[in-house]
């Protein structure tokens, strides 16, 4: 399903390849009760293809020039192919699948479920039992001792940035935090007894009060809560690629005077509110500088929308709370102890921006700035120029009431890890042919059948590359980093102690030795002067990368530490498995002529001075006793330590007896 690929006009490029094919699989289900395998019908099958523990990084901004998959063959008989390139894309049903490009922390593996719960999509980092239960929080920062070295007291997770995602009509900008915020942050509910249906927030048409928009009316928040909800400051730019629409250019006098005075109605129009519909947005100067403002539609074009899914509520199978998607009757189903309890808020903070049509016929650069740090930020550009941004101080200064309720998130540091897949889905924005059966169904259905004979479609990826502001002027917690396991936020130890978590028969983690496609020694070597003039930890032959201790050193270029050996006895699993850099074997032969070179000299010495033979004899026993004892404290301690590793400790919580990784 994935592949390479050269196009006529020289553009070559990766593929996904998505098919209209049945496939039933038989799955694990943890949340029936009781669990057990199901069958599932899959009508389309198409990849993922992720960097999970091999390539993570802290910071940088990450650029990818990718066409998106779309029935716009001119047999397809798609409307919006007559509008023009630059025309915004209408014709929803000729957009079936849902492309994603994003990235989740290195502690989760995307499609894993038993990686991701309750780590997913986590960026807390205090301490706060009144506010948010610890136990719910799988690494936390209530934690003194957490082991598999991590870092005491460091709140830990999965959150997630999406590069781009979905389909069809909108592409989200988002990123996924959690805990979330509590009911009354967020939009007010729909009252169904005025008539409104769910769906209605979609539209903006809801007749209940405060349910369409966060902040709207202004009077009537107000007097309900008294403080502001959601994230405040959050920033939005136009697409200047869709063509322009008179009706839609907006005049920052008047929007700014507008959102001053207060939104009176109950539902957002662009004469009244910001081009985003985000009352709360930056109003601001793009960049401080240029005559462009944040949130106001100056050219008429397309324009990100403040989306209204601010994120699910999440709960194990045994779970009765209220919010959880299926709650637990206890009163008709046992409980199944499937996993931990556990039941929490997640927050995605996003933007739906409006496609034109050329993102489906053309290859478009997309960017993601990511900055760590109190002072950092997200920001998604579309060919260079912004379309959304969330600043670091929208997460972490957040609205409060009297009590302060509202659980303080961190910007996203993790190390995070890429992923680029395409799903199909019959209930997402974009839906195939027939949703929930085959893509035709009964045939009957002369453009389902042209949709359907467009298959496969492709999302076409011709780079994705990572460039980092490497100066040495940098803030403290603006991490530029290229690695899975930085010191600031280590993952190795937790991965390699529930790597059954991680992995299954069909996906086994795979320790992958050179091969990347290279130029010069330098592509294959770890950097910095150690790599570049010390220790060369790999070499680039006939195009390819080939590590010259593959024993110690792995990864496709060479630049990942790996154990040196499998032994399993505690002694030497503390020596072999903890240690990293050249070979075990090379760093035993340059010890042993150490130790005869000293032993020369030892003998030399002593043979001009008994007295000083003597006294070093003397000694020599004195440190030998000190290092049996030191060696014999050592051999308890790591014996500890893989105890308290495999989970034997009787203090630490049982591990989850999961069996269920979804493929």
């Amino acid at each position: 399903m994935t592949s390479t690929k050269c196009d006529d006009d020289g553009t070559c490029y990766f593929y996904i390849k998505a098919v209209d094919e049945l496939n039933v699989i038989h799955v694990y289900n943890m949340y029936t009760h009781p669990p057990g395998y199901v069958d599932a019908y899959f009508f389309y099958r198409a990849a993922m293809v992720q960097s999970w523990n091999k390539f993570c990084y802290q910071g940088g901004m990450i650029e990818t020039r990718v066409q998106l998959p779309g029935v716009v063959t001119p047999e397809s008989g798609n409307p919006d192919l007559a509008k023009g390139k630059n025309s915004k894309v209408e014709a929803t049903k000729f957009y079936p699948t849902w492309p994603g490009i994003w990235m989740m922390g290195n502690l989760g593996r995307a499609i894993f479920s038993a990686s991701t719960n309750r780590m997913w999509p986590f960026s807390y980092d205090k301490c706060e039992p009144d506010l948010f239960d610890p136990s719910y929080q799988r690494i936390s920062a209530c934690n003194d001792n957490p082991g598999y070295g991590l870092n005491p007291n460091q709140g830990r997770g999965a959150p997630e940035i999406d590069v781009l995602e979905g389909g069809a009509t909108l592409v989200s900008s988002s990123l996924q935090i959690g805990p979330g915020m509590p009911d009354e942050y967020r939009i007010i509910g729909v009252n169904y007894s005025s008539g409104d249906s769910s769906s209605c927030i979609y539209a903006g048409t809801c007749m209940s009060p405060g349910a369409n928009y966060v902040d709207v009316p202004t009077a009537y928040y107000k007097k309900e809560r008294g403080h502001k909800s959601w994230y405040q400051g959050l920033r939005y730019s136009a697409n200047n690629y869709c063509q322009q629409d008179a009706d839609a250019k907006q005049s920052y006098s008047t929007i700014a005077a507008s959102v001053k005075s207060g939104i009176t109605e109950n539902s957002c129009s662009v004469d009244i509110c910001p081009a985003s519909n985000d009352v709360n947005g930056d109003l601001s100067l793009i960049d401080s500088k240029g005559e462009d403002h944040w949130g106001i539609n100056t050219n008429g074009t397309c324009f990100p929308l403040f989306n209204v899914y601010t994120g699910a509520y999440l709960c194990d199978p045994d779970n009765t709370f209220y919010k959880c998607a299926k709650p637990r009757n206890e009163s008709t189903t046992p409980k199944s102890n499937a996993m931990s309890q556990f039941n929490y808020q997640m927050d995605a903070i996003s933007a739906n921006w409006p496609v034109h049509l050329g993102a489906y016929m053309d290859f478009v650069t997309y960017q993601l700035e990511w900055v760590t740090g109190k002072n950092g930020y997200v920001r998604w550009n579309l060919m260079g120029s912004p379309l959304f941004e969330v600043p670091s101080k929208s997460i972490w200064d957040i609205p409060q009431n009297s009590n302060k309720t509202n659980p303080t998130k961190a910007m996203l540091e993790e190390p995070m890890y890429l992923i680029f897949n395409v799903a199909l889905s019959s209930s997402w924005g974009a839906t195939p042919p027939n949703p929930g059966k085959a893509c035709r169904g009964d045939g009957s259905d002369k453009v389902a059948n042209k949709i359907c004979d467009a298959f496969p479609l492709y999302l076409k990826i011709d780079y994705i590359r990572l460039y980092q502001d490497l100066a040495d002027d940098l803030e403290e917690d603006n991490y530029m980093h290229v690695g899975c396991d930085p010191d600031t936020h280590p993952t190795k130890k937790w991965i390699d102690a529930h790597i059954d978590e991680y992995e299954d028969d069909d996906n086994k983690h795979k320790v992958v030795a050179g091969k990347a496609f290279c130029t010069v020694n330098d592509d294959c070597t770890i950097g910095g002067s150690l790599g570049k003039t010390l220790l060369k930890t790999g070499k680039c032959v006939k195009g390819r990368c080939q590590c010259t201790y593959s024993s110690s050193w792995g990864g496709p270029r060479c630049t990942t530490a790996v154990s040196g050996s499998s032994s399993t006895t505690v002694a030497s699993k503390s020596v072999s498995t903890n240690s990293y850099g050249p070979p075990f074997g090379m760093s035993i032969g340059i010890a042993a002529i150490i130790v005869f070179l000293s032993f020369v000299s030892v003998m030399w010495s002593s043979m001009k001075e008994k007295k000083a033979a003597a006294l070093l004899k003397k000694q020599g026993k004195i440190a030998a006793d000190l290092s049996y004892r030191g060696n014999e404290a050592q051999v308890k301690f790591d014996a500890e330590r893989q105890s308290h590793g495999n989970g034997s400790d009787p203090r630490q919580r049982p591990r989850d007896n999961y069996s269920q990784n979804f493929v």
